[in-house]
């Protein structure tokens, strides 16, 4: 159900989307998100370049016929092909590289980055960058350059093994690089990170203008992530620096960056992105598509929707369900979504804690389900426990079919929420657990509630609305309409940890 289309335009540009992970390989928020924009604009050409995982995956959607090609970009299939540099070339690859770590671990050099970043994207064109990589020397560079004198990662002693291990990652992390940069119409990078590198060369090399929308901010949930890797600091301190520089240059090349959420607004601010090139547009569902759910369970009901990942906060929400059976033992917990390759580990770990608990038998993890509504309306109250979020569509879909919900404060959740749900702190599991009680225990405010969930979607977050705005935006960026505000000078950089500390939700 993709919903209303937009009113279409006499001339509308072409647009390449760039995803990591998402469209049209996976399923997903960003995934219907992205599906929406192209099935709510049939005159505009779509190309994507989608980095992948192993580029074994399948299609997740078929992208209709005016997607005019799809290339995906594994990042850990078969390397690229290309050749290793010799001679001089090596040892200009050398230089260029050096400079390349230097402006990940040194602050002094973070200005250089832009000049490093492209010369490498460079050597991908010529087909040595991804050979050099895998050799000794750069193995090696990267062991000098983490053991100078001054650097921070020189006090944790990093080993060679750190070194062949960090410029592993780093290798297939730039893989992006080989994808053909896009000479003409618009980029647009459905996030942060990795999917942005082909846009960035696109806007060095032929002047294309980048569009950025972010729905969760992607260096805020690589450092998330990063805590539970297995890697050495230095090796983190290398990778994260990666992703805070590609965080800083993505602001500085965006002709416009377009947040799902206010949230997202106050760290691309942070980030360096001049306010005149920020436009919030928050993702939208179309109501007819997501009518009221119907009757309620007759045993009290959790439901919760998503993909079973330690970013959706699933062991609070097991612990605030268990402090809710102890008050109504009849009470359920149903998880619906499917479980990300890799994923296998964290739902053991999910269903072990629900056994531990004592409520084992009443927590049920039900899969994918073919109609998402189906999820919401197995519920009497709709969960959200996650520990990072943009504008989660579960979140709007649910409030669209009248359900009361519980929802962590993250992100732009309370943007979405308003006081139509209950709005509690991410992993504290009895404030959770209060709030579910409170909607269980009152049949008449989870209608109320309900009611005005619904009615807040309509009037504030349709699709017609957000397929309307991105319309304007690529219609400003091609030089349609009114152009967009040239880029300004950007501030400097905030350091790595103020910026992480600074998301914290």
């Amino acid at each position: 159900m993709h919903g209303p289309s937009a009113e279409p335009a006499s001339a509308t540009p072409s647009v390449t989307l760039l995803t990591e992970g998402t469209y049209p390989h996976s399923h997903g928020g960003v995934s219907v998100w992205c599906d929406q924009l192209v099935q709510g604009m049939p005159d505009v050409d779509f190309r994507v370049i989608a980095v992948t995982g192993t580029g074994r995956e399948q299609l997740a959607w078929q992208p209709p016929g005016h997607v005019r090609g799809v290339e995906a970009v594994p990042l850990w299939g078969p390397p690229p092909s290309g050749r290793a540099p010799r001679g001089r070339a090596l040892r200009r690859f050398l230089t260029a590289y050096e400079l390349f770590l230097l402006t990940l671990l040194d602050p002094a050099q973070e200005h250089h980055f832009s000049r490093a970043f492209h010369r490498l994207a460079d050597h991908a064109t010529e087909g040595t960058l991804f050979p050099a990589l895998r050799g000794e020397e750069a193995v090696r560079l990267l062991a000098r350059v983490w053991n100078r004198p001054g650097l921070a990662t020189a006090d944790a002693r990093p080993t060679l093994h750190d070194a062949l291990t960090a410029t592993d990652l780093l290798e297939h992390a730039l893989r992006p690089l080989a994808a053909r940069p896009p000479a003409e119409g618009i980029t647009h990078a459905v996030s942060g990170g990795l999917a942005t590198l082909p846009g960035l060369v696109a806007h060095h090399r032929h002047g294309t203008p980048f569009l950025l929308t972010e729905h969760g901010i992607y260096l805020r949930e690589r450092y998330l992530g990063f805590r539970a890797e297995p890697y050495r600091w230095p090796v983190k301190a290398l990778m994260l620096g990666l992703f805070r520089m590609l965080a800083v240059e993505s602001y500085r090349t965006a002709a416009l960056v377009t947040p799902g959420n206010r949230y997202n607004r106050r760290w691309e601010e942070h980030g360096g992105t001049p306010s005149d090139r920020i436009r919030t547009v928050y993702n939208g569902v179309d109501p007819a598509a997501f009518p009221p759910a119907g009757p309620e369970p007759e045993v009290p009901t959790l439901s919760w929707a998503g993909r079973v990942d330690p970013i959706k906060g699933l062991e609070t929400l097991i612990r605030a369900f268990a402090l809710v059976r102890a008050e109504i033992p009849d009470a359920r917990l149903r998880l619906f979504g499917g479980t990300p390759r890799g994923g296998e580990g964290y739902r053991t770990a999910c269903e072990n804690l629900a056994a531990e608990l004592g409520v084992g038998d009443a927590v049920t993890f039900e899969g994918r389900v073919e109609d998402i509504r189906d999820a919401y309306a197995a519920g009497n109250v709709v969960m959200l426990s996650s520990i990072s979020e943009g504008f989660p569509f579960t979140l709007i879909e649910a409030m669209s079919c009248g359900r009361a919900t519980v929802s962590t404060d993250v992100g732009g959740v309370r943007e979405a929420v308003g006081d139509s749900g209950l709005v509690v702190p991410p992993r504290d599991a009895p404030s959770m657990a209060r709030a579910a009680l409170t909607l269980l225990r009152d049949p008449g405010l989870r209608a109320r509630m309900g009611e005005a969930a619904r009615l807040r979607v309509i009037e504030q977050f349709t699709l017609r609305q957000t397929i309307s705005a991105f319309r304007d935006i690529y219609h400003d960026l091609a030089g349609l309409r009114q152009p967009v505000p040239a880029h300004t000078p950007l501030a400097r950089p905030a350091p790595v940890m103020a910026m992480a500390a600074g998301g914290a939700g």
